[in-house]
């Protein structure tokens, strides 16, 4: 017990100098100690290792055989310290006081490490080797599901191509990995589920890609595998295809096979492929057979597109009772979704208030949104179907319909079926019963009302009952200011008083309410027009163009406008992008064949001209512009065609006679101008012009008749010289009784003058105000203004009145008159006069 030390009050602490280091510890000059790499090298390693210098042990004497220290002395050959030593004074802990292998007095230097992580990071793990068959194997597994993958996110992305090459990729990859399993004698532990992917992936994408026979092979061959589950439910997908290429039959034997292996525990699937299978039929042509299958899913699981076309089924077969309780069963088809009323705030609550805001236009509400539309398009429709069909007259049936809507969830369509049946009655032509129809809606809310009031506006508009038009306009605008069809309506009715300011107003204000409304600028730009501004119509066509690209009526004015502002290459532009929309529109032809006659380019201009001519025959100015083009050209015997069509059409103007006789004069075939020169001198006895030519191939030719066509023509101009002298006393008078009323009242001096045009420049009103000669303005050819040019484009509310459709080639296009001007006594006397112009030697 002598080197029993006990332990004192005042010692030191008994966890102090546990962060002092110990060289023993330190392993990074290991590669340098001799001993220990001797020890690592030979069979000196074995030997039981020594202990460390610790204190509070009773080792003593010999030091530690490293090159930290000298040797301490071995209590043994075995290197065990001596028990009960003590070192550098430190006396060993008795257990029942000190904690077994702590002591206060550990040698300085030491550190306390119990997890070894002074010994540095741990060594990298060993690569692994890729060249072993299972590991090649894995790879091959996930190149395999990596191609997959990218096959599905390219038809995703749109790229079908690239889709159908990764699947076959994959498809190619897969084999091989078989293969390999194979050859590695592994091929029980070959993977069904990937194979499955690859051919159910490939199958989707050749039929995507529209290789139908591709795709049925593919599916057959997972079908056929008795080792795939469920295999059997792509038989529907089979029957898409066969239902895709019309195979009608096939199809339903597909559906029906995928039906039979679809357990009852799977009813959304089944009423689905029921639901192809109803279609199926209907393409067919057997409704009977279509009738029991939405029967039974409407019994089942009732939903809007089934009730739909059992309907329509029913309309087919003409079965009214069935008609009628089918349209029950769907308006009384629960659409599953909240009301609207979820969507508005109860009270201020601002964390209320902000979740509402954040639902109100999310996704969930859109597809609620989407839903109710389609309800409502399919009832809508079914109405309008089966009301005339129902009862002995639309109006019972529409009657009976706006019944059953009352009474169910969709009590806000019945107005838009009663607009419905006012359209209905247009379709007719019942106008009175249209209009007391819509009249109905005046005391009932604002949105019906505009709507009512609006269609009444525009039936008005259309019957030129302008005041009422303008009536029922502003009782729309009071209901609905923002209603866009309203005020167009207001504007259409301005714009007929030639109010053109205002009307260009009310066409702005409704493009404020919707910017676009193509209606409200179309009419803003012919009010522009109208008002000379025609910087400011060419913007608003140019606008209206980029929204509506292949419109016929934008780009003809686009044209006419180019042409007004004096360029004409812009306007032949135009119209050449025009002739690509309608290549056979007779009036564009015509009009192109001008613009290029009037830039001197005769041979592109009786291109055009002739396909006007091609298209429609009838065309008087045509005909002459053709006419004179051959006389011009010494092709005379190809005028005398064009010059008779011309006789045909107008048979009582003497002109289109006199230019046939003259093309056979001209050609050399005297005799026949002859006979053509009796044969109008029969027709037309006192044409002064006829008997001149008679008198004078009579001469040339000496025959017995020149004596009585001689006699004849003084007898003639004898009576227009008197004719003249009473026109000529009668127009003196008229001056004269104009000079006495103008030094009465000086107000008549500004109406008189325009009394005084004559009828000849009249009928060129519509024409260039060009200075031309009496000849340019007979052998030219204008296009004429067209009937309702710069007319207001008529509009209406888009969902309240199919009558809003506007008609492709209705008033909003200008389209040439055709019909021949009227010609008086005055305008043959013209003719007459100017006979040798028209006849030129």
């Amino acid at each position: 017990m002598e080197n029993v030390h006990l332990a004192a009050e005042d010692e030191d602490d008994l966890y102090s100098g546990y962060n002092d280091y110990n060289p023993t510890f330190d392993s990074e000059e290991l590669d340098n100690d001799v001993g220990f790499q001797q020890a690592v090298r030979t069979s000196h390693g074995r030997r039981p290792p020594m202990t460390a210098k610790f204190p509070g042990t009773a080792l003593g004497g010999r030091p530690i055989g490293t090159s930290f220290g000298s040797r301490m002395p071995m209590g043994s050959s075995m290197g065990r310290p001596t028990t009960g030593a003590v070192q550098d004074g430190a006396a060993r802990p008795m257990t029942a006081v000190r904690a077994a292998g702590y002591s206060s007095s550990l040698a300085r230097g030491s550190t306390f490490d119990p997890l070894g992580q002074s010994r540095g990071p741990a060594p990298p793990l060993e690569a692994k080797n890729e060249d072993t068959p299972e590991e090649k194997i894995k790879i091959l597994e996930k190149k395999v599901n990596d191609l997959i993958e990218e096959s599905c996110l390219a038809q995703g992305n749109g790229d079908l191509q690239l889709a159908l090459e990764k699947a076959k990729e994959a498809g190619r990859k897969e084999r091989a990995l078989v293969r390999q399993r194979e050859q590695t004698g592994t091929a029980d532990h070959i993977t069904l589920d990937l194979t499955y992917s690859v051919l159910f992936n490939l199958a989707n994408q050749y039929a995507n890609n529209d290789m139908n026979t591709e795709a049925l092979n593919t599916y057959q061959v997972i079908v056929k595998n008795k080792m795939f589950n469920n295999a059997g439910r792509l038989k529907v997908n089979m029957g898409n295809i066969y239902f895709k290429q019309k195979n009608y039959p096939k199809a339903i034997k597909f559906y029906r096979m995928a039906l039979d292996q679809i357990s009852n525990a799977h009813t959304e699937m089944r009423i689905k492929i029921m639901q192809n299978i109803g279609v199926s039929f209907i393409r067919m042509g057997q409704y009977s057979d279509a009738i029991t299958s939405f029967d039974h899913i409407m019994s089942e699981s009732p939903n809007i597109k089934t009730g739909f076309n059992l309907i329509l089924c029913y309309y087919a077969i003409g079965d009214r009772e069935r008609m009628k309780k089918s349209f029950q069963k769907l308006i009384c088809v629960l659409l599953g979704i909240d009301e609207e009323d979820k969507y508005i705030s109860p009270n201020d609550d601002p964390h209320t208030n902000l979740l509402i805001e954040a639902i109100k236009n999310d996704q969930l509400h859109q597809m609620e949104r989407e839903r109710k539309a389609l309800a409502e398009k399919y009832i809508m429709t079914s109405a309008k179907l089966i009301a005339p069909a129902i009862e002995s007259t639309f109006a019972a049936g529409f009657d009976w319909c706006v019944d059953m809507v009352k009474s169910s969830q969709y009590v806000e369509l019945a107005n838009d079926l009663e607009i419905n049946k006012a359209i209905t009655y247009l379709r007719q032509k019942e106008f009175n019963q249209a209009v007391e129809t819509l009249k109905t809606f005046e005391k009932k809310d604002s949105r019906v009302k505009s709507a009512a009031a609006t269609n009444l506006s525009f039936l008005y508009f259309l019957e030129k009952d302008y005041d009422q038009a303008d009536r029922y306009a502003d009782l729309a605008m009071n209901a609905d200011r923002y209603n866009p069809a309203a005020l167009i309506n207001k504007g259409n009715t301005v714009f007929v008083k030639e109010d053109y300011e205002k009307a260009a107003e009310f066409y702005k204000e409704a493009l404020r309410n919707d910017s676009s409304c193509t209606e409200a600028l179309y009419n803003l730009g012919l009010t522009y027009k109208r008002l000379g501004r025609l910087e400011e119509a060419l913007d608003c066509f140019l606008k209206l163009h980029a929204i509506l690209r292949n419109s016929a009526q934008v780009m003809y004015q686009l044209a006419n406008l180019y042409e007004m502002l004096e360029d004409p290459h812009q306007a032949i532009e135009w119209l050449m992008q025009l002739i690509t929309v309608t290549p056979t529109d007779p009036h564009v032809l015509a009009k192109l064949g001008e613009l290029y006659d009037n830039e001197g380019d005769k041979s592109q201009a009786f291109q055009y001209y002739y396909e006007s001519f091609r298209y429609f025959p009838s065309n008087i100015e045509v005909i002459e512009w053709l006419g004179a083009y051959y006389i011009d050209t010494q092709f005379c015997e190809k005028a005398i065609q064009y010059f008779e069509r011309a006789t045909l059409i107008q048979p009582n103007n003497v002109v289109w006679q006199l230019m046939v006789a003259s093309c056979y004069r001209r050609s050399g075939n005297y005799q026949k101008a002859l006979e053509t020169y009796k044969d109008i001198h029969r027709k037309f006895p006192e044409n002064v012009e006829c008997l001149r030519f008679l008198v004078r191939l009579c001469t040339d030719m000496g025959l017995k008749e020149v004596q009585d066509y001689a006699t004849k023509l003084k007898k003639v101009e004898k009576m227009k010289e008197i004719r003249e002298q009473r026109v000529k006393s009668g127009r003196e008078s008229s001056a004269r009784g104009r000079r006495e009323g103008s030094a009465s009242s000086g107000k008549w001096t500004i109406l008189y003058p325009h009394l005084s045009v004559s009828k000849r420049q009249c009928s060129y009103s519509g024409q260039s105000s060009h200075g031309t000669s009496a000849k340019g303005e007979r052998l030219s050819v204008k296009l004429r203004s067209l009937p309702g040019s710069n007319e207001p484009y008529e509009a209406s509310s888009q969902r309240d009145l199919d009558a809003s459709y506007v008609d492709p080639l209705g008033p909003q296009m200008e389209r040439p008159k055709t019909a021949a001007k009227k010609r008086t006594e005055e305008d043959e006397f013209a003719d007459e006069e100017l006979g040798d112009d028209l006849l030129p030697e």
